[in-house]
């Protein structure tokens, strides 16, 4: 029997992302947010809102949430679903903290 094996790409010190902020990690064709919460936990997310497609890394970051830049959509770090009378999603990516390290399932970027 052969067990999958995740792989995790080392992304950034977990100190390069400001508290109830985010950085961006460009890819080929998309680009991903990585949040941290004012707890130190990190999120994931397609930058781009389903709303309008606006910036969500440029949101404000409150609890487990952002709301975004342009209308105000609050979208869960956890789910990527917009939240409240919104309906929508942007697609979410599985991310860690290890030894200080922000930490991105590599296999989710080849696959989404």
């Amino acid at each position: 029997m052969r067990h999958a094996v995740e792989h995790w790409l080392d992304i950034a010190a977990l100190d390069d992302i400001p508290r109830r902020g985010s950085r961006i990690l460009k890819l080929a064709d998309d680009c991903i947010a990585i949040f941290r919460t004012v707890d130190d936990r990190v999120f994931a997310l397609r930058d781009q809102c389903p709303h309008r497609k606006g910036p969500l890394s440029q949101g404000i970051v409150h609890g487990a949430s952002v709301t975004c830049p342009l209308h105000n959509w609050v979208i869960s770090l956890e789910t990527g679903m917009a939240q409240g009378v919104d309906e929508g999603g942007t697609m979410t990516f599985p991310a860690r903290v290890e030894g200080g390290r922000v930490l991105l399932s590599g296999d989710s970027l080849r696959h989404g």
